[in-house]
Formats: structure tokens, C-alpha cells, sequence
């Protein structure tokens, strides 16, 4: 009997970067547009940026590029 797995690529790198910049305001280009906000946590499959105290969770597979803000 075989059970479903849970597959996620990501890459390391890019969440590397992300977890040098972690804690500080950025600018997120995403497949569906661009946030900008506090990065507060990186996780390998999702990010999450506070924008006015909502947190917005993006998944790292939709990120185009980033760009740390002031």
C-alpha cells in the first residue's frame, strides 16, 4: 500500500538570500503583482511580509524577484 507524498522544490539559494534580509522592509515582485513590507519570516516553501500589521504569506515558488526597500 503505498501513501501520497508531499513534494516541494525550492531553491536554496534564494531562500538564503531571503533569510540575509529577513527583519527588514522589502519589495516582493510576484507572479500576480508586488508587495512591499517588513520580510518577517522565511520558510523554504513561503515567505511572509507584514504590510500595515497584516501578514501576507507568498509562496517562494511565485516570487520573481526582490528588492530590499527604505
Amino acid at each position: 500500500m503505498n501513501s501520497p507524498m508531499f513534494l516541494s522544490l525550492y531553491d536554496p539559494y534564494v531562500v538564503q538570500t531571503l533569510q540575509s534580509v529577513c527583519g527588514h522592509p522589502v519589495t516582493v515582485q510576484t507572479t500576480q503583482g508586488s508587495i512591499r513590507g517588513i520580510l518577517r519570516n522565511v520558510m523554504p516553501d513561503h515567505i511572509v511580509i507584514e504590510n500595515s500589521g497584516v501578514p501576507f504569506f507568498v509562496r517562494t515558488q511565485q516570487i520573481v524577484w526582490v528588492f530590499p526597500s527604505h
